[in-house]
């Protein structure tokens, strides 16, 4: 790499870090390129991406960011996931690395709130995003559903009786 391609990828990396909901980093011991392509298919599912780092390079990115507590956790073959949504990449990258041992989770920062091992693992646990959505909008759509059936009930009840007492009068 030459010094503009440096220069280039500590922009790369300084936007991801500006842009972020949660950058979670990972230890690579080993993976496969087929391993390496499975993880970076999960994490582009989720809306995530994952990025091999050169820590040198990582470190000048994080300057001036809310992530430059990372700086600590980025020694030996690491990789950086992250995503906008703040669940996203820490579920992706912990249920990668349940099923696959050379991967392990080193750490990671949401926001300026420094996560360890157990605080990436608690993370993944939470819903993501969409999930909250989706039973933010469950909620409240159901009180509208049951005050549509509660004031239908009448009518079709009403409706009902008429329908027997014309059957009862045409037999």
């Amino acid at each position: 790499m030459d010094r503009s391609q440096k220069a280039d990828a500590v922009a790369q990396l300084n936007g991801v870090f500006n842009e972020a909901g949660v950058v979670v980093v990972t230890r690579n011991l080993g993976l496969t390129v087929a391993q390496s392509t499975e993880l970076r298919g999960k994490m582009r599912e989720v809306g995530a991406s994952y990025q091999v780092a050169k820590n040198r390079l990582a470190k000048l990115a994080l300057k001036d960011t809310d992530y430059e507590g990372i700086s600590e956790m980025l020694t030996g073959p690491i990789a950086l996931g992250y995503s906008e949504d703040p669940v996203a990449a820490a579920k992706a990258a912990v249920d990668f690395a349940k099923s696959n041992d050379k991967l392990e989770i080193v750490g990671g920062s949401m926001g300026g709130q420094l996560l360890d091992e157990a605080g990436v693992k608690a993370l993944a646990s939470m819903p993501s995003l969409d999930e909250l959505r989706g039973k933010l909008v469950g909620l409240i759509n159901a009180p509208a559903t049951k005050i549509a059936q509660v004031v239908n009930a009448p009518a079709n009840k009403l409706a009902r009786v008429f329908g027997a007492q014309g059957a009862k009068e045409a037999a």
